[in-house]
């Protein structure tokens, strides 16, 4: 890949968590049709986002402070701090404002402002809770993981396989895709639902669910 794609891909990204900042003020959310059902995952990492938020704002008026006879190098650092803010903040807004969609025939599962991953309904074999707490990406190249505060919930298994694109236009194809829910069990109930609706294979009402304990990876 060009280093000038790989600038543009970032540049729209940077827009969308932007962007994602009016719509979470708004308090609506991006790409939820009527009749889709939007499955949250931002809870999560909520109280890490407002963490660092509140270290980052204590470090702004500390900086102030410290170079309030140096007004250049004070406007520099306080565009600085005020950008990581929002920087911080925009990751909570894109989380919240794109939250995975189950719609009629396809499950779209997002990455915040990051990524999104497309898998029509007909494509899943099964889908279960399954909770995971991850250290490390998955060596395995056909498992796609959308880990929220370093866990997925759901995994999910295809009859046949999606493309998935990375952030920076990276294509990998997976059949496997492990994701996190704040309702994972209701998330599972419903994706069982719709394949069911459409006359899709239910084998995970059949199957345990994994979920008793946390199950560690790497």
């Amino acid at each position: 890949m060009s280093r000038g794609t790989a600038l543009r891909r970032l540049a729209a990204h940077e827009g969308r968590w932007l962007m994602s900042l009016g719509w979470w003020v708004a308090r609506r959310r991006i790409g939820v049709a009527p009749g889709e059902r939007a499955l949250g995952y931002a809870a999560a990492q909520a109280a890490l986002v407002y963490g660092l938020t509140f270290v980052c704002g204590v470090e702004t008026v500390g900086l102030g402070v410290l170079l309030a006879g140096k007004a250049v190098v004070h406007e520099v650092m306080l565009f600085i701090d005020v950008y990581t803010v929002l920087t911080v903040l925009g990751l909570q807004a894109a989380a919240v404002t794109r939250p995975h969609v189950l719609g009629a025939g396809e499950l779209r599962l997002r990455d915040g402002a990051r990524r999104e991953i497309r898998i029509p309904l007909e494509r899943i074999a099964s889908v279960r809770y399954d909770l995971r707490f991850t250290k490390e990406q998955d060596k395995n190249g056909d498992v796609a993981e959308l880990a929220v505060g370093g866990q997925t919930s759901v995994t999910v298994e295809l009859s046949e396989p999606v493309v998935a694109v990375r952030l920076l236009g990276q294509r990998e194809t997976v059949r496997t895709v492990r994701f996190h829910a704040d309702e994972g069990r209701a998330a599972v109930a419903a994706v069982r639902a719709a394949m069911a609706a459409r006359g899709g294979t239910q084998d995970g009402d059949a199957a345990p669910e994994v979920g008793g304990a946390p199950v560690r990876q790497g």
